[in-house]
């Protein structure tokens, strides 16, 4: 069984390192973070329709029962999860292109999906976690390729910056919050998927603070901005009349 798992992982790790060296090759114009943020968007479309299916329709439902054997599909997506996060830590610490604080999720992640693999239980709260941590995916990917192309200070920049922080807010702490209740709760899960929760969690408060500030600095620079144009627009319809003063 053990085996099995080792080389579902490795598998999934020479998966996702086979399609970043594709998008290397394929985009020899580009930076090495352009093919890398591909092979994340990639994982967490993927993911999200996954995880997504074992929530809502394969089950169990991971608000009622926390610390449930793995299913054989959980055990699978869970494998090929662990393949990217692996993968993708071990560019971000190569490259040092993240912080503390994305190192620390991504190992946390890393801990959790295998601790859920070793004990054959718990895949049904990690992938209802692995859901709540992929739906901004797509939308933080997004900004940052039109940050690249210079398409960000935009409509569709505005769109993806008020969706992403709504979807983080509403699923990562709302949802999250709800989700570490009932894992705390009941009885079934272990104590450290239950501490590893809790730090998930923490790690979540951190990224929302830092989204927080960075909303609030953006409306306000939106607000001044629309400020400017009221105040232009008088400017423009009596031209005569200001010069004559």
């Amino acid at each position: 069984m053990a085996l099995a798992l080792c080389l579902q992982v490795l598998g999934s790790l020479g998966g996702w390192l086979s399609l970043y060296i594709s998008c290397c090759h394929m985009n020899k114009h580009r930076s090495y973070e352009w093919s890398c943020r591909l092979v994340t968007l990639a994982h967490g479309v993927l993911a999200i329709g996954l995880s997504a299916y074992i929530g809502f329709i394969d089950g169990p439902w991971p608000f009622t029962y926390p610390g449930s054997p793995n299913t054989p599909l959980q055990v699978r997506v869970l494998c090929l999860t662990l393949g990217y996060f692996i993968f993708d830590l071990g560019w971000c610490i190569y490259f040092q292109s993240e912080g503390a604080l994305m190192l620390a999720h991504h190992t946390l992640s890393i801990l959790g999906i295998t601790m859920a693999l070793v004990l054959g239980e718990s895949g049904t709260e990690v992938n209802a976690v692995l859901f709540g941590s992929e739906i901004t995916n797509p939308l933080l990917q997004l900004r940052w390729f039109l940050r690249e192309t210079g398409h960000y200070h935009s409509f569709t920049g505005d769109v993806a910056d008020v969706l992403f922080v709504a979807l983080f807010t509403g699923v990562r702490i709302g949802l999250g919050a709800r989700l570490l209740f009932c894992e705390m709760v009941s009885p079934k899960p272990r104590w450290f998927m239950k501490a590893g929760g809790i730090a998930m969690y923490a790690v979540s408060w951190c990224f929302m603070l830092s989204i927080w500030r960075f909303a609030w600095r953006k409306s306000i620079k939106k607000y001044h901005a629309w400020r400017g144009r009221r105040g232009e627009e008088p400017q423009r319809a009596h031209p005569g009349h200001l010069q004559a003063h």
